[in-house]
């Protein structure tokens, strides 16, 4: 897919989030640096709307909602900001328009630090990973472009411990859990 082969250079940071350099997204992931990433969640009749993602890494796994990294533009020096990323993310991965993720409607819940290896291949995640929380109005379409479907799980069985829904859960998505 087009998306995945480009080149981006994301934020590598310190285990406080600030900035210490760039470095190229899949570097980041085959070395295992430490870079900013972000998670959205969206909400959706008091359910979230889960992605079942479709990815060169991480493959497969159930996301909330989506993932992925604010990047420099080409050629820059300056960090796209979060938000703007966020927005992007959900057009590019759920077709949904400027208007429909209007200004205010995102809420920042907080971040949480993790590191994984991903079973399948060479890459690691070694994030800042922040979330936030997207109240829908509809019930959206995931893009099979990077997802092969989705599921609207009531909130008491994405939180519960018990549920083996938890063990095909992206690896970010458990410490991301609590700031839901």
């Amino acid at each position: 897919m087009e998306y995945y082969d480009e080149i981006q250079y994301v934020a590598e940071v310190d285990k406080e989030d600030n900035i210490v350099g760039k470095v190229e997204k899949w570097e980041a992931h085959r070395k295992g640096i430490l870079h900013r990433a972000f998670t959205v969640s969206m909400r959706f009749q008091n359910s979230w709307i889960i992605q079942h993602r479709k990815h060169p890494v991480f493959d497969s796994v159930l996301d909330l909602s989506c993932s992925s990294h604010p990047t420099f533009k080409s050629g820059e020096d300056k960090l796209e900001d979060i938000e703007v990323a966020v927005r992007s993310t959900l057009q590019r991965e759920w077709d949904l328009s400027s208007e429909e993720v209007g200004a205010g409607k995102l809420q920042h819940n907080g971040s949480v630090y993790y590191q994984a290896q991903d079973p399948l291949s060479e890459f690691k995640e070694h994030e800042i990973c922040h979330i936030y929380v997207f109240n829908m109005a509809f019930e959206p379409k995931a893009r099979k472009d990077f997802a092969y479907g989705m599921s609207i799980v009531p909130h008491e069985l994405v939180t519960n411990e018990r549920n083996p829904l938890r063990n095909s859960f992206a690896p970010w998505v458990k410490p991301l859990l609590p700031l839901l």
